[in-house]
């Protein structure tokens, strides 16, 4: 299964699945209708922090051997989109052209069209599922500070370079060279120069 990464708008709809309460939708959720089971395969990957495409819930629900059939690809698409109208599941923005429409759950909770609870996530689950969320959510504010904290230090590099260099070329340009200003401003920009590559190596 592939690392999360989401966009923001993923991590949105997400947290919008994970907080709702049991929604109404107008269409029948019995178990072992295409319905039932195709929102039951999206619910185990979006638990698992992972939206599924068509094929990944064809092979989760039929096996590998049907993954590439295009009959059996377009009727659940078909019936995915039925789904998508009336609000029990929603279609992702594709980040990449190429690629396939991929699917979140709206809710984890609905009552059908024919007033029966259905619940495709404990409690617990959801718990644990936010606990994630929350986790992958710092560790992206982490890396965001940390990032920032390196670009301010290699523009303050460059910043010390390009001032060592102003000012060897100044002194060079002098009818008196000043040996003290000559060996301070090159000895800077050599410094400046080792730890600057030290600190792009670590983008």
């Amino acid at each position: 299964m592939e690392q999360f990464k989401p966009t923001s708008i993923e991590f949105r709809i997400l947290e919008d699945s994970l907080n709702s309460d049991f929604k109404d939708v107008n269409i029948r959720l019995r178990e072992g209708e295409y319905q039932y089971e195709l929102s039951k395969a999206i619910a185990y990957f979006q638990l698992s922090l992972h939206f599924p495409d068509v094929k990944d819930i064809i092979k989760k629900l039929y096996g590998e051997e049907t993954i590439n059939d295009v009959r059996v690809i377009r009727k659940i698409q078909t019936i995915l989109k039925k789904m998508e109208k009336n609000n029990v599941i929603r279609i992702l923005p594709k980040t990449r052209p190429w690629q396939l429409q991929r699917y979140a759950l709206s809710s984890f909770k609905f009552i059908d069209s024919e007033k029966s609870r259905v619940s495709f996530a404990s409690d617990e689950q959801i718990r644990q599922v936010r606990e994630r969320v929350k986790g992958v959510l710092n560790q992206r504010k982490s890396l965001t500070v940390h990032r920032n904290i390196l670009k301010i230090r290699i523009y303050v590099l460059v910043l010390l370079i390009v001032f060592s260099y102003i000012s060897l070329v100044w002194n060079v340009l002098q009818s008196r060279v000043n040996a003290l200003v000559f060996i301070v401003s090159f000895s800077l920009s050599a410094i400046s120069s080792i730890l600057l590559g030290r600190e792009l190596s670590r983008l």
